[in-house]
């Protein structure tokens, strides 16, 4: 369940399809090309009821959340197929799933953690995540939780994201050992050079400089944001204090103010004028201050915004900011798009002025509106964007491939550094 995602090609179609952000960066760490059956089943919420349902990349309808546990059998044969499949490609599958093994009320019908497990007696190690505490709790009542047959794949656990002295938490692990004969496969620290691209909200944070004089940027944080990957990069900079920001004083300073991708337009356009932050962004834009729109955001900066087939659920056309000369109409056809940088992964159609094609982005002054995500990544573009922030900026040195490169090396070297590599490894057979 994700509204980061990426597009990618499928393996057996040619096609392009849309998987989770996660799982794409995932396949990159391996150095294995992405592929859709990493991702057979990618939920994408829009609001707290519904999520757009995206089956084996490409988009399958809404699923309420009162009918979800119900309504699987056609999600669940697509992702064992998606596993035999790679299982007949892949000399090593690891099968990460999502939420909780322990959700007894889903269990019945779960093919993501337990009943994958089970379908395909898959040896299980549970992840607890330290930094929110209650870990160990969390570990043993998930076994307490689980029938005897899920109970026989655990085989181990691991802590993940602990501060401080390891040998502090050996009592603790020793008990936990004692008490459920599985052993602790390792104790990952905390890092904060370890931020790869984020799942889900709970990620969303700045990245910040605090010497000099930073190029000040804002970024908009929408209920429904989706791939704020996007500003990633612009993190990197060393020059560059990058701020998530829900009210109108938060924009007051800021060099550049982004909106990004999100998985309900109207609704967060909605939520935008509730708080008077759509009267901030037109002032910044009118005072000469750079805007940026990214997808959801972009959409927002044209003139009207029509959805009255319902496609996000909203049935019904409204007026947008009006900042840029362009306008979207809501279709059944989702545009899955791969570009050099970037890709487009977006339900609306857009068209420029009095109805002309959309050329994939616009640029009026220092407001650049464009449905292409993952561009500010390319070093190129990131460094244009940043000189229209703040003009006569110094070019940076940063690379961000080579960056994502370093981090994905610092998570590999921090798990060989402070796991159990050889008991890990030797649960595959």
């Amino acid at each position: 369940m994700s509204n980061n995602s990426m597009v990618v090609i499928d393996a057996d179609t040619g096609q392009p399809g849309e998987i989770g952000r996660a799982q794409w960066i995932q396949a990159v760490a391996a150095q294995a090309r992405p592929e859709v059956a990493m991702n057979p089943v990618l939920l994408k919420p829009g609001g707290d009821k519904v999520s757009h349902v995206v089956l084996n990349g490409q988009p399958f309808g809404l699923s309420d959340a009162s009918e979800f546990a119900g309504a699987r059998t056609v999600l669940a044969e697509a992702a064992y197929a998606a596993f035999e499949s790679l299982r007949s490609r892949f000399d090593c599958i690891i099968a990460e799933g999502a939420g909780s093994p322990a959700e007894v009320n889903l269990r019945e019908h779960d093919y993501i953690n337990m009943g994958l497990a089970r379908q395909f007696n898959i040896p299980t190690i549970v992840v607890g995540d330290i930094d929110r505490g209650g870990v160990y709790a969390a570990l043993y009542g998930t076994l307490a939780l689980l029938d005897a047959e899920d109970q026989a794949l655990i085989k181990g656990w691991l802590i993940n994201k602990f501060r401080g002295d390891e040998t502090l938490l050996a009592p603790a692990n020793e008990y936990l050992e004692a008490r459920t004969s599985r052993p602790v496969l390792g104790v990952l620290p905390w890092h904060p050079s370890v931020w790869l691209d984020s799942e889900d909200g709970m990620d969303v944070e700045g990245r910040r400089a605090y010497d000099g004089d930073p190029v000040r940027v804002a970024v908009v944080r929408l209920p429904r944001i989706s791939n704020f990957t996007d500003v990633d990069a612009l993190g990197l900079e060393p020059d560059v204090d990058v701020r998530f920001v829900s009210s109108p004083r938060e924009l007051s300073g800021a060099d550049l103010v982004i909106l990004p991708g999100t998985r309900g337009t109207i609704a967060d356009l909605e939520w935008l004028r509730s708080r008077g932050l759509d009267v901030a962004v037109a002032e910044h834009a009118a005072r000469g201050g750079a805007l940026l729109g990214i997808c959801g955001g972009a959409q927002m900066l044209g003139r009207t915004i029509d959805d009255t087939a319902g496609i996000e659920g909203v049935g019904k056309c409204v007026d947008g900011l009006g900042i840029v000369d362009l306008t979207t109409v809501f279709t059944v056809d989702k545009n899955l798009t791969l570009h050099d940088p970037g890709y487009e992964i977006h339900h609306g159609r857009i068209s420029v002025g009095a109805g002309d094609p959309w050329p994939g982005g616009v640029q009026d002054g220092r407001v650049i509106a464009t449905m292409i995500h993952g561009s500010l990544e390319d070093d190129a573009v990131r460094a244009q964007v940043l000189e229209i922030a703040r003009p006569g900026r110094a070019p940076s040195s940063v690379r961000f491939a080579a960056a994502r490169e370093r981090r994905l090396d610092l998570l590999a070297d921090l798990i060989e550094q402070h796991s159990d590599v050889e008991r890990l490894l030797s649960l595959i057979g």
